[in-house]
């Protein structure tokens, strides 16, 4: 039976699968590699969707965190959406990974082809502020934070994002704190067990209801979206029904969207080499 849609989901980067830092598995079929597949197999149930595992990473062999990381996955990932586009094979692309390392680079492309892109912190943002006022942000290290601050502003919805919140659980890497394992905390969780990590983010998502104004809760990096469930169950029994987002499901949908309405990003944003028309001043 023929799916609705064609997508092209694409990881910022992959590591070697003998990568004493992986966070999520590298080897399998597509419903293994997608991280968090059983959270968002029902988006996906009308898609006829490829995964890419994503250029392997040239600065080391743990995950993407700070800056310069980010513009060296940024930099690998943009010949493999051009590759994409090229096949007209894809009605969109999805860019998995929390900090969207190429995004804009990638709408770009994208748009020459007339493939929209999506990606996960800005389909967040924008269905966040469809849901309150103001969102908060649960992120995971302190580089982290400021690399997605910045992303705040880039897209635009700093005064719809009340705070970033830091549960201080780094990706791992060279030098990390062993006992502070994001994969370790899952693990215990999605047994039933006590996590420290859970109930620190349940903490810090309370925080930001009740002392930053936040109306809805995202999330930063992807190593967290798995939080989800837990964050909103853990709110729900202290008395607060608020949105909780995660950005693959945003995106996914996001994507639907633009194939159901027929658009793109505006050709003024993301100009052609030779325009057919320009414009003299561009204001703020």
């Amino acid at each position: 039976m023929s799916k609705k849609y064609k997508f092209f989901l694409v990881n910022a980067f992959s590591l070697p699968a003998d990568s004493p830092y992986l966070h999520r598995p590298v080897e399998g079929p597509k419903e293994v590699r997608l991280m968090n597949y059983d959270m968002v197999k029902d988006h996906l149930g009308d898609v006829d969707w490829d995964l890419h595992h994503g250029a392997t990473a040239t600065y080391g062999d743990w995950p993407v965190e700070n800056r310069e990381e980010f513009a060296l996955a940024a930099a690998a990932r943009i010949p493999i959406v051009r590759e994409a586009c090229e096949s007209q094979k894809y009605d969109a692309i999805v860019l998995l990974g929390g900090g969207e390392p190429g995004f804009f680079e990638c709408r770009e492309i994208g748009l020459k082809f007339g493939i929209p892109v999506t990606a996960c912190a800005y389909s967040q943002m924008h269905f966040a502020t469809l849901l309150g006022n103001k969102f908060s942000v649960i992120d995971m290290a302190e580089s982290h934070n400021m690399y997605y601050y910045n992303l705040i502003i880039q897209h635009r919805f700093d005064t719809r994002c009340a705070s970033i919140r830091n549960i201080n659980y780094p990706l791992p890497r060279p030098g990390g704190d062993p006992y502070r394992s994001i994969n370790k905390e899952k693990e215990i969780a999605l047994n039933g067990g006590n996590s420290d990590m859970v109930n620190t983010a349940i903490a810090e998502a309370v925080s930001a209801i009740e002392e930053d104004g936040a109306e809805v809760i995202t999330f930063g990096c992807s190593a967290l979206f798995w939080l989800k469930p837990f964050v909103r169950n853990g709110l729900l029994e202290l008395g607060w029904n608020v949105p909780i987002l995660e950005g693959y499901s945003c995106a996914i949908e996001l994507a639907k969207s633009m194939v159901n309405l027929d658009i793109d990003a505006s050709s003024l944003m993301f100009p052609p080499d030779h325009p057919s028309k320009w414009r003299r001043k561009k204001v703020f």
